[in-house]
């Protein structure tokens, strides 16, 4: 078996080679972009390489001379580094090689995690798909407006979405101390995890899995110690870019709803927030006080959905997410009837595959992405949510928690009959 394991890694290794090869030279190399991968790049680099924080004007004017050649003006995309000090662990090791080759190899990497978390999701819901519907799953996974749009630009949000999807699949699978380092990784980009981090920790103080909240809290205090050692002042370095983020950046559905459309100004953004939150803390209270275990996974992704809402700084990338409820719901219709539930599944995978893009293309102005993309999705996903509520109650998997094993084992088993 460990031959068999070597040879796949071998092989995967010398693919994933090939395919970096092939996009550094017809796409990073001629096509230069990646403009949300080449921001905490290059302020990384400067860090490393020239000697200033990634926080600095240095680094700011470094990136606005590469995306403009020349300083930005009022108006214009700053390219700030905006992220906590921690996340540049992650391109780090890019920072030593030209650009195209760095970009190549991020992009190649984003396509594996997107596959990766398709498989590791499958696994939590129990999914065997026929080898017709795995293929169309994948291309699915890759093309979709959110993943495809995160791919162009190299968004930082896809490596996050993949690690709070391997976070779920450690906890399903009780392997706390990865689930533990798993979210203390997802710090790295703070609006897609300040919701559902709480939750998780909560729940295991409640269920007691120690080991989740100890590897967390051991990760994330190493996170931070390094984080202080190398650069002391990022914490209010990287507040002070925040500050002026929202200057050039969409913030959100909610305020894209209340602001952009209605016109209701700051009051209407926090009051439309504070109902959105006060329903996710009142969908919470029966899984971590009355004990509703089914209800888990069905928290997990209103928790998420809330998140990607009220969120201060969000993206139409970030919205993978929703493939993880998708993928439930797809499920569940070709368990009950295999033939006809996998040509539905198919063509609810083509329509959310298409939709999106022509939503896209009909509202694009110029080169910008219009602040109407971040409305769909969303509240679309709160809304079939709460609808389907009782299904996940009755068919969703449940994580282990205190009750015996053998309880555990015929609980699971009743629940694969029962989908």
């Amino acid at each position: 078996m460990r031959i068999q394991q070597i040879i796949f890694a071998g092989l995967l290794i010398v693919v994933l080679a090939v395919v970096t090869v092939f996009v550094h030279n017809y796409f990073t190399e001629p096509y230069p972009g990646h403009n949300d991968f080449l921001t905490p790049w290059e302020a990384v680099r400067t860090f490393v390489i020239d000697g200033y924080g990634p926080y600095s004007e240095e680094a700011g004017l470094n990136i606005q001379m590469i995306i403009f050649g020349r300083p930005a003006v009022e108006g214009e995309n700053l390219g700030h580094y905006s992220y906590p000090f921690h996340a540049s662990f992650l391109l780090w090791p890019l920072v030593y090689m030209p650009f195209s080759w760095a970009a190549a190899i991020w992009m190649v990497l984003l396509i594996f995690l997107l596959i990766v978390s398709l498989f590791l999701m499958l696994d939590i819901y129990g999914w065997k798909p026929r080898p017709l519907m795995l293929a169309v799953l994948v291309l699915w996974m890759v093309l979709v407006y959110p993943a495809a749009r995160g791919l162009i630009l190299g968004q930082i949000g896809l490596v996050i979405y993949a690690v709070q999807i391997f976070a779920l699949w450690a906890l399903f699978r009780n392997r706390d101390l990865m689930c533990g380092v798993a979210l203390a990784v997802s710090t790295m980009k703070p609006q897609m995890a300040f919701l559902i981090i709480p939750f998780l920790l909560l729940w295991a103080l409640k269920v007691r899995r120690w080991r989740l909240v100890a590897a967390f809290c051991g990760t994330f205090a190493v996170l931070m110690l390094v984080s202080f050692v190398l650069q002391p002042t990022w914490v209010t370095d990287w507040l002070n870019r925040m500050i002026g983020y929202t200057s050039y950046n969409i913030p959100g559905p909610v305020w894209v709803l209340t602001n952009y459309y209605l016109g209701l100004g700051r009051t209407g953004e926090y009051g439309l927030s504070l109902v959105l939150v006060a329903g996710m803390l009142w969908a919470w209270y029966p899984v971590l006080v009355q004990g509703h275990q089914e209800r888990f996974l069905w928290v997990i992704c209103l928790t998420f959905t809330v998140t990607h809402l009220v969120a201060p700084s969000t993206a139409t990338p970030h919205f993978i997410l929703f493939a993880l409820p998708l993928l439930f719901y797809l499920s569940m219709i070709v368990r009950r009837s295999r033939k006809q539930g996998s040509l539905y599944a198919i063509l609810i995978l083509l329509a959310t595959l298409l939709l999106p893009w022509i939503h896209f293309l009909m509202t694009i102005e110029g080169d910008q992405e219009h602040p109407v993309m971040f409305l769909p999705l969303p509240f679309l996903m709160l809304a079939v949510l709460w609808l389907t509520r009782r299904m996940w109650w009755q068919k969703a998997p449940v994580p282990q928690s205190t009750q015996p094993e053998a309880d555990i084992v015929s609980s699971a088993n009743m629940r694969g009959v029962s989908a």
